[in-house]
């Protein structure tokens, strides 16, 4: 089932202050220390916000997501002119990916991996990535932590109120799971300034970060590094993000 059929229209919108650049920054460090791609894979691309820069950089970039509508408001940012590299978008299901060919790289940034909510099919997207991958290519995820879904919890609702676009955010954990549950009511402007309501439902899972590690070893991976926060130092109680760098 797509995730993000609606909230596709005002994603980039509600999605503006979120840091595509330090994402993108940590990425060029890590790839100066594991070997710099040529082929780059974004996994859960979303309306391509972080393959464009890349595309534009110079890389060939596949972005595979699950949801028609975000690939398509991708497709509409794509600017020929102004990469040197490609884009090449493909809807498919991040625990069963194939482009055809091995790449250099796989990026899964934004929480993407926090969506798949059973053992099972996080395994399944570390296979699928270690068999898209190169002999020495580099995967780079992040995710949140646990506290950061207890964080959430205890500090909902979220409120925005703007004169476009607003929004009313509740969640709710189930702290056995660490599964989290985001409801969101949206009113989005539209064109003669009329409103669209929205609801979506969004639910996340936080895993734990050793069992991440072993099971990236157990898929085949011969390196499993950890990171926090967007640094390449390694990550302590406090790191909200957890970032790791699986060398196949």
């Amino acid at each position: 089932m797509e995730a993000y059929t609606q909230f596709a229209a005002v994603y980039d919108r509600l999605m503006a202050d979120m840091p595509y650049p330090r994402w993108l920054a940590f990425a060029d460090a890590c790839w100066r220390r594991y070997g710099k791609p040529a082929t780059v894979v974004d996994l859960g691309c979303g309306t391509g916000s972080i393959a464009l820069p890349l595309a534009r950089a110079g890389y060939t970039v596949y972005g595979i997501d699950l949801s028609s509508d975000m690939l398509a408001i991708a497709r509409s940012k794509q600017d020929d002119a102004a990469a040197s590299g490609t884009a090449i978008w493909l809807r498919q299901d991040m625990t069963e990916w194939d482009v055809g060919r091995p790449v250099d790289s796989v990026v899964s940034f934004c929480d993407c991996l926090n969506y798949l909510t059973d053992d099972d099919d996080v395994l399944d997207a570390f296979r699928a990535t270690y068999r898209g991958l190169k002999p020495g290519g580099v995967f780079l995820f992040d995710v949140h932590a646990p506290r950061t879904l207890a964080r959430y919890a205890e500090e909902q609702p979220f409120v925005l109120d703007e004169p476009d676009v607003a929004y009313i955010w509740t969640s709710e954990l189930d702290e056995d799971r660490m599964e989290i549950e985001h409801r969101l009511t949206i009113f989005a402007e539209r064109s003669g300034g009329a409103y669209a309501r929205i609801e979506e439902v969004h639910v996340q899972r936080a895993y734990d970060a050793e069992w991440i590690r072993e099971a990236l070893l157990a898929t085949g991976f011969s390196q499993v590094d950890r990171y926090a926060d967007f640094e390449l130092e390694a990550p302590d109680g406090d790191a909200e993000r957890l970032f790791f760098a699986a060398v196949k």
